[in-house]
């Protein structure tokens, strides 16, 4: 019987590429129960030819090119290759944390009723020390609607990592993938699925998030006011639907 598959997806763009060797290495330490494995999709957003020097040789993984959109369109077109039952985030410049694909697998294998998970995450920085952090909630269900009331009431910020997610495929396509926003589109997509499913939160540490200069985050026009008000609006305006939709009051 074949193996089946946890689909990694993986949006990169030149400025990342060096660092898909570390994050392939992160991957490579996984170790799955008998009967699993990892495919590994790396989407390029845009074409260039500055990333496929990086990409590794291994018939796990598989790499594509489509149009710039941002991180968000780049991983929702990774979807068009993704074919097992559950969707793992690694973003490019990122790492996980030895059995952090095991941890994630187990809680979702063990119950249906559950839709994805997040965990703890270590800041890397550039000098190769590790920070945390210490507001993170208790190990166990994260109930609906949570995430969403955190985020409203702590200056639209999440206290669980979108980047750590994990999420079964049929629920990812039923949301439609990522937002389609120039950032938060993972946010966005977490918030969703805080607000039709019951997800799980595991305090052991799953991810080492790199800090850089190059990163997304870091750049002056993520934090433009302006923009940054426009995409919590939408992201708001979506919870709230969802919430109208299930037949319940807005989050």
């Amino acid at each position: 019987m074949p193996a089946r598959r946890i689909d990694v997806i993986t949006a990169v763009h030149p400025p990342a590429a060096p660092y898909l060797a570390d994050a392939y290495k992160s991957l490579c330490a996984q170790e799955l129960p008998a009967g699993w494995e990892w495919h590994w999709i790396i989407q390029e957003d845009g074409y260039s030819d500055a990333v496929t020097p990086y990409v590794p040789d291994d018939p796990r993984i598989a790499f594509h090119q489509g149009r710039p959109g941002g991180p968000g369109v780049a991983r929702t077109m990774a979807l068009a290759h993704a074919s097992g039952p559950y969707v793992k985030v690694l973003d490019a410049d990122d790492q996980l944390t030895p059995g952090a694909l095991a941890r994630d697998l187990a809680v979702l294998e063990a119950d249906p009723a559950l839709g994805w998970t997040t965990s703890r995450v270590l800041d890397l920085l550039p000098d190769g020390s590790t920070a945390g952090f210490d507001q993170d909630p208790a190990d166990g269900p994260t109930e609906r609607g949570a995430v969403v009331a955190f985020w409203k009431a702590n200056n639209f910020r999440a206290q669980v990592h979108p980047a750590t997610l994990f999420v079964r495929r049929d629920l990812l396509l039923a949301l439609g993938g990522w937002m389609a926003l120039p950032a938060s589109e993972d946010t966005g997509l977490l918030l969703a699925l805080n607000t039709v499913a019951q997800g799980y939160f595991t305090r052991e540490y799953g991810l080492l998030y790199r800090k850089w200069p190059g990163q997304a985050t870091a750049q002056t026009h993520h934090t433009h006011e302006a923009e940054r008000t426009a995409r919590m609006a939408v992201i708001e305006a979506r919870v709230n639907s969802l919430a109208l939709l299930r037949g319940t009051d807005p989050l």
